[in-house]
């Protein structure tokens, strides 16, 4: 089997790949990798000397060569996509062509070569803040960022998919991962990159946002329960079990890097910065036989460790970005 893997430079779908051919399902002989190469892409996550990863650079809005790689596919995991809530908002138009435009892109030809199961990975921050409780995958989007809400309309195209023409179309929503390879822009790695190198750390606000955590390995987990054992038309949040102040966050990171409070500054809160994420993922668990495996305080001190312990692919991207 072909399996085509969108955007597997990134952090997740890197993380996806490597484990998928490291002991994942026997079935799948063949890795097509189509990723852009963004500033969030990065060829050194993958090992390209493996015969079984055809690596594309390439587009998911290019309908030719996403229609040229699809008829060969068997099935598809679409991770691709501008994910970064900070850049949506001082500039979305990248957000909405590639997660929008570009996912129906891929749908459109699926539909065309009869090509499923595709599992679509998206984001809890598609259900919005929520005050009290868990979102289930019943509830209803109420995106509130430019990211989440070109999420959210892919997420909808895709449902909609399924139900107009019957595409075996499968919907992931996740917590915030946390793991190794992981772009210095998001708040763990850049945390830890900026106090290992004796920097300091932002801190939105009060500190007081929650988010719940979920180490990558299980996310890659959970997204293949959904793709071997899922069914067609159905949402599946993947969640991690552990809720954490963006303030309590900041602390465990300061301990691990033997970095105090002094090594904060305080900076204003980012412009309609959704207060709680929490996803029920009782169904992935029922359905599937899905749940959290990494301990997420042995998981955040061994990506602590992993980033002191790989400048070499890190620092050459802060340099990048500086």
């Amino acid at each position: 089997m072909n399996l085509l893997v969108t955007g597997a430079a990134g952090f997740i779908g890197s993380q996806y790949v490597r484990a998928l051919l490291a002991g994942g399902d026997p079935g799948v002989r063949r890795v097509t990798v189509l990723d852009k190469l963004t500033y969030a892409g990065n060829l050194d996550n993958l090992d390209l000397d493996d015969p079984r990863i055809d690596f594309v650079q390439g587009d998911i809005r290019d309908a030719e060569l996403v229609d040229r790689l699809i008829a060969d596919a068997d099935q598809i995991v679409h991770f691709a996509a501008e994910s970064h809530v900070d850049r949506s908002i001082s500039g979305a138009g990248d957000f909405v062509l590639t997660n929008v435009v570009g996912t129906q892109t891929l749908l459109e030809a699926a539909l065309r070569h009869g090509v499923g199961p595709f599992v679509h990975v998206s984001t809890d921050e598609v259900y919005g803040s929520v005050e009290t409780g868990a979102s289930t995958e019943r509830d209803p989007l109420s995106p509130n960022s430019p990211y989440s809400a070109s999420k959210a309309a892919s997420d909808l195209l895709a449902l909609a998919y399924h139900r107009t023409h019957g595409l075996d179309v499968r919907v992931t929503r996740c917590s915030n991962n946390y793991g190794p390879y992981q772009y210095p822009e998001k708040v763990v790695p850049l945390f830890v990159t900026r106090l290992l190198d004796g920097r300091t750390v932002p801190l939105y606000g009060d500190g007081r946002n929650v988010r719940d955590w979920l180490h990558v390995d299980d996310h890659c987990r959970g997204v293949d329960l959904v793709r071997t054992r899922g069914r067609a038309g159905e949402v599946y949040n993947i969640g991690g079990g552990t809720e954490l102040t963006n303030r309590d966050l900041t602390g465990l990171l300061l301990t691990a890097c033997g970095a105090g409070w002094d090594r904060v500054e305080h900076v204003a809160d980012r412009k309609g910065h959704d207060l709680r994420y929490c996803v029920d993922w009782s169904k992935a668990r029922d359905e599937l036989g899905y749940r959290p495996r990494r301990d997420f305080t042995t998981g955040l001190a061994e990506t602590v460790a992993w980033y002191r312990d790989h400048r070499d692919w890190w620092q050459p991207l802060n340099r990048r970005t500086a």
